[in-house]
């Protein structure tokens, strides 16, 4: 996680750039971040039993990736990432900016 560190408190400058439904586009988008010198950190999420049941898609995937990126990769991320695949980008609020 990056953080800055001030004598009044921690600022984080990590968001949650975009969900990831498959391995496959993970995997491209980790290659695609890597060659474009974008760090990102990636938590893994378990769907659960339910959420695979009850999902209108007819893959039975049990995984869902969360990748947080620095804040001011957001932009030149987004435009890296469009038209990939399994991939929801977060929407941007005012406050994130």
């Amino acid at each position: 996680m990056s953080a800055s560190y001030l004598s009044d408190g921690i600022y984080h400058r990590e968001v949650a750039f975009c969900k990831v439904y498959s391995q496959d586009s993970k995997e491209k988008l980790e290659k695609l971040f890597l060659q474009n010198r974008i760090s990102y950190f990636i938590e893994w999420q378990d769907k659960s039993f339910l959420q695979r049941i009850m999902s209108r898609d007819n893959s039975k995937e049990k995984n869902v990736f969360t990748i947080r990126i620095n804040e001011a990769d957001v932009e030149r991320a987004r435009e890296l990432v469009s038209g990939l695949d399994s991939v929801k980008l977060r929407k941007m609020d005012q406050n994130d900016k």
